[in-house]
């Protein structure tokens, strides 16, 4: 008999994912904008608003990624050759937001501090993916 505690979770905990790219000063906004742009031309995913300043738990200024689970397998290491030095934190989304931004989630590039108590413990229901906002028409090699 399996104890709840140590039981494995289940994938299907796993509504979506978020990438958040981080920069601190022009330069590395300009890589953050390049690296959005291919992005853009390559994957169906929700691109999110510029933050210039740290907003939330992220002490850094930064735009988060959606995609769907589907797209993890080919989205996340393409992302690990092509973050241009940048830190980016890849999570899940469960209904669980402190786990998945600080235990569950993981680095590509340098980790950046995360304010723990700005993260809700619980939520009624995970983030979605959204609506996709890229047009990625296929011509261009992933």
């Amino acid at each position: 008999m399996t104890d709840k505690t140590t039981a494995p979770r289940t994938l299907a905990e796993i509504a979506s994912y978020h990438v958040h790219v981080y920069f601190d000063d022009a330069t590395t906004r300009q890589a953050a904008g390049q690296l959005r742009d291919h992005i853009a031309e390559r994957f169906a995913v929700r691109l999110g608003r510029w933050h210039d300043v740290a907003v939330g738990p992220h002490v850094a200024p930064m735009y988060q990624i959606a995609f769907e689970t589907g797209l993890f397998a080919t989205f996340v290491p393409w992302l690990m050759l092509n973050h241009g030095g940048l830190s980016l934190l890849v999570h899940p989304n469960t209904t669980n937001p402190r786990r998945d931004h600080l235990r569950d989630g993981m680095w590509i590039g340098r980790p950046r501090a995360l304010l723990a108590d700005r993260l809700p413990e619980q939520t009624d229901a995970p983030d979605r993916a959204g609506e996709v906002n890229t047009r990625p028409d296929g011509s261009v090699k992933i």
